[in-house]
């Protein structure tokens, strides 16, 4: 038997940042994500005997255990340990044997939400295999918890919510964290335009997103005001997107891109440096209307808006030493498992 599961990752379009505390907790955060056709995979064979076998496919990581109830979370394959100690602890209360696998279409680092993704996929591949009565809240919950929390990772909430829902989603982030995801019903149209018109950049520059969300977090904590507004103007233009979406308004995405980006490098040092800098500039005079990064900044993917079959010009300008150019699609389908005899 084989157990398999997959999540898409996604494209964060507005109000990134609001759903990473303490400012959802204070203020209450709002994000408009959607799913691409990108994807982080996880397979489970269950194996007898007393192994625990775990292997990275993407990065060719290969590590063996002996079944116990708790494998040390560290060193590249965390990820991985840190979700089999929470099934055991919490829901099966005995070692397991098993072999499993991985696979994400995007490196760490990519502002696609890989890593979180990644987590999510595995908690559904173990749901999938031991029968976990979770739905999809309850999913989306467990692998933040488990990223969050039980491994200490600094980082938002949206990610694993985009990841098992899939397609385009408002999310609204409360105390208590408390989550509400509301998903939009575009038409299939509006959806091609915007594949037409959305050029994803990756910048080639990899970078730790919990270095900036950890300067973001403190800002907040202290009131930092100039932070605070920031943030306060992403809701804003989480809102206006979610309303030009619905409504047909394709031609505004770029200023309300660019709003938010602008807004988005006032809210911690690091965001942006002077070769996204340059990339963002190029795409504006070669024809774009807007953009942003997709994540927590840094580096890793940009996208753009291209109106009026700008994006081969767009495309062109943003030539192969500054980055590399990526097709995409978009999915409305969030965490998927089955079972293959």
């Amino acid at each position: 038997m084989l157990v398999h599961s997959r999540a898409p990752l996604r494209i964060g379009l507005a109000g990134g940042g609001t759903d990473v505390s303490p400012y959802s907790d204070l203020y209450g955060g709002s994000i408009l994500n959607a799913t691409i056709n990108l994807f982080a995979t996880a397979s489970i064979r269950p194996l007898d005997g007393n192994r625990i076998v775990l292997k990275s496919l993407d990065h060719g990581l290969v590590e063996e255990h002996e079944s116990r109830d708790f494998l040390a979370p560290e060193g590249p394959l965390q990820l991985l340990k840190g979700v089999y100690n929470r099934v055991v602890s919490q829901y099966v209360k005995r070692p397991l044997a098993f072999e499993l696998s991985t696979h994400v279409d995007a490196p760490p680092g990519s502002g696609l939400g890989s890593s979180s993704t990644l987590v999510t996929a595995l908690v559904g591949a173990f749901a999938e295999w031991l029968s976990l009565p979770l739905g999809e809240y309850e999913i989306a919950r467990l692998a933040y918890e488990i990223e969050r929390e039980d491994l200490g990772m600094a980082g938002g909430k949206q990610d694993q919510y985009a990841a098992t829902f899939g397609g385009f989603n408002f999310m609204e982030f409360y105390g208590n964290d408390k989550v509400i995801v509301n998903p939009l019903r575009l038409k299939d149209s509006r959806i091609l335009q915007l594949e037409n018109n959305l050029l994803l950049f990756y910048t080639g520059a990899s970078r730790l997103s919990s270095t900036i969300i950890e300067k973001q977090s403190r800002n907040a904590l202290d009131k930092k005001a100039t932070a605070i507004e920031a943030m306060h103007k992403l809701k804003t233009q989480a809102v206006e997107m979610k309303e030009a979406l619905l409504l047909g308004r394709l031609a505004d995405l770029g200023r309300i891109l660019d709003f938010g980006w602008q807004s988005k490098k006032k809210m911690a040092d690091g965001i942006t440096n002077p070769a996204i800098d340059k990339i963002y500039e190029t795409a504006i005079q070669a024809g774009a209307t807007g953009g942003k990064l997709s994540g927590a900044g840094g580096g890793g993917h940009m996208i753009f808006y291209c109106p009026d079959n700008a994006w081969h010009a767009v495309s062109r300008a943003l030539s192969p030493e500054l980055g590399t150019v990526c097709r995409f699609q978009f999915t409305n389908t969030g965490l998927i498992t089955w079972e293959e005899a």
